[in-house]
Order: structure tokens, then sequence, then C-alpha cells
């Protein structure tokens, strides 16, 4: 059932098609879901397997976030997971990855019927651990992260091309994706390519400018204390630093990091990254690799 809803949703299904096209055969280029026929071979045997091997004390974080009782969630803790715990066994460290993927990225294509055509391009980016990462986040913000960013205002606002055009970066410990998604009508399809494609060479070649820069870095302030107001995000900070990081940073800490990233570093970045191949996936109608964009064609030579 949730494959079949995946499969309803075309951004959903271009999200897997895209990592399958960046990372190919890689685990990252594998839908996590899996797929029906994967699902259906499994058997109660292996999915036991699986549980008693991985889901241990020392490859777990419990993070809490809220009014509660710290002494009382210890004990909780202690109660329901303690007597699993095997004397001696640290726990299992952050994954950091090798840092290669082998391969280039691709292009894949999914016919598909329906009044838009959806393409998502990009470029693989170094893992989570990458000391540019923030740098990085701040390109993303402005190639495509809000209202004022480079893609929004030259797609949607100044040539009406689309509806939905946003940025994206995913990041895994061996490597990452910063990708660009837009939705838009056949016919327009593939003048959104040529957009996006140069706006990307352009800031490739020359970078984004002072206010770009200092608007992304205000933006991701934002989004960050924001955050705070809802217990549940506080929640999933302080797991998923403890999980990839191996360590609780402070809002401070990365308020700090944001702050000390440089237009410079900004620009060396992107003259690294979006220079690099690209990879794609397109689904929609009349979407033969023919028939495609040069651009994308050129993804797929």
């Amino acid at each position: 059932e949730e494959i079949a809803m995946r499969d309803d949703d075309p951004e959903d299904t271009l999200g897997d098609v895209f990592l399958s096209a960046m990372f190919g055969d890689h685990p990252v280029g594998r839908p996590v879901i899996g797929s029906i026929e994967s699902i259906s071979e499994m058997t109660r045997a292996q999915l036991h397997s699986f549980h008693v091997r991985r889901y241990t004390p020392d490859r777990m974080v419990l993070a809490v976030a809220g009014n509660v009782d710290h002494d009382e969630v210890v004990a909780l803790a202690r109660e329901h997971f303690g007597r699993r715990l095997v004397q001696g066994r640290d726990a299992v460290p952050p994954r950091k990855g090798s840092g290669r993927v082998p391969g280039r990225p691709s292009l894949r294509v999914v016919e598909r019927d329906g009044e838009q055509t959806h393409v998502s391009l990009g470029v693989r980016t170094p893992g989570r651990h990458w000391e540019h990462r923030w740098a990085l986040s701040v390109l993303n913000t402005a190639l495509g992260g809000g209202l004022s960013s480079r893609l929004f205002q030259e797609i949607r606002e100044t040539r009406g091309l689309a509806y939905s055009v946003y940025s994206t970066v995913d990041t895994f410990s061996d490597s990452g994706a910063l990708s660009i998604y837009a939705g838009c009508l056949p016919e327009r399809f593939e003048e959104v390519v040529r957009v996006t494609t140069d706006v990307l060479e352009t800031v490739a070649r020359d970078g984004i400018s002072e206010n770009e820069c200092r608007i992304a870095k205000g933006s991701l302030r934002g989004g960050l204390v924001l955050g705070l107001e809802d217990s549940a995000s506080r929640m999933h900070r302080i797991g998923r630093a403890e999980l990839n990081y191996g360590e609780h940073r402070s809002i401070e800490q990365t308020l700090a990091q944001i702050d000390a990233v440089t237009l410079d570093e900004v620009n060396a970045v992107a003259r690294q990254l979006l220079t690099r191949d690209y990879g794609a996936a397109v689904l929609g109608p009349d979407t033969a690799k023919v028939a495609l964009p040069q651009r994308l064609q050129d993804i797929a030579s």
C-alpha cells in the first residue's frame, strides 16, 4: 500500500528515480521502501534476524524533548532497554563512509500520463561530514530555497514557467546530492530545462552575489530558530545530531557556523560542485529520450 501511495505521487516517485540516476547500484540509489518483488519474497525469519541484529541498545538513540523529567526518562529507558545491554560493548559510532561512490550519474526516464512533466537534475556532493557543508547549505538556499532564490525568481516569477521549483541537498555518510526540481506543462519542459541549466552554469562561473548570500544565511538562521518553537523539531534535531555526528550541537554553535560562511567559500563550493557530471530523472507524458531537451540528452550520453 505504501508503494502504491508513492506511485500515485509524481514527486515521491521522481525522488526515488533521481537517487537511482545519481547513485546507480550503490545502496543510496536503492529505494528505501523496497519493491513489490522484494517485499513479497521477504520471510518472517529474515525480518526477525534483521530486527535482532540491528535493533539493539548499542545502535539506538533515545531523543526526548518537552515538559519531561530527565531522571524519569532515564529510568524508563533503563527499565525497557537496559536488560538488552551487553556489558563492555560500546555504542556503535556514527558511520562516516568511504566517501567514494562508483560510476557516474545518469539519466532515468519514466513515461507516465499526467498533466505535468516533472524533472530533477543535480550533482553529487561530499557527505554530511564535509567541512564546507554549511557553505553548501547557503548555496542551496540561494539557488532554490525560497521565494527570493535565483531559480524561483527566474522560472516562476519572471517567466511563469512552473509553479513548483526548488532545490534540495541530501547528505549521507558516503556522499550526497544537490538537486533541482520543477514541475511544468509538457510544452514548457524544454524551456524550464534550458533556464535551469543556464542558472546553474552562471552560478558556477560567476557565483552568487553578496546580497544573495546575506539573504540565504538569514533564511537558514530564521528557519533554525523558528524550529525551536516546536518540541518535535527539537527532538528530531538532537536525535539526528547524535545519530549522524555522535554529539549534540547547540543552537549557538550551529548559528555560529552559518555566520562563519563567507561569500568566497560559497562561490568556491559552487565552482567545485556545479561543474561536475550531472544526473537527471524525468517523469511525465511523451518523455522518450530522443525527444528530450538536448541538455538532458547530453547527460544520457
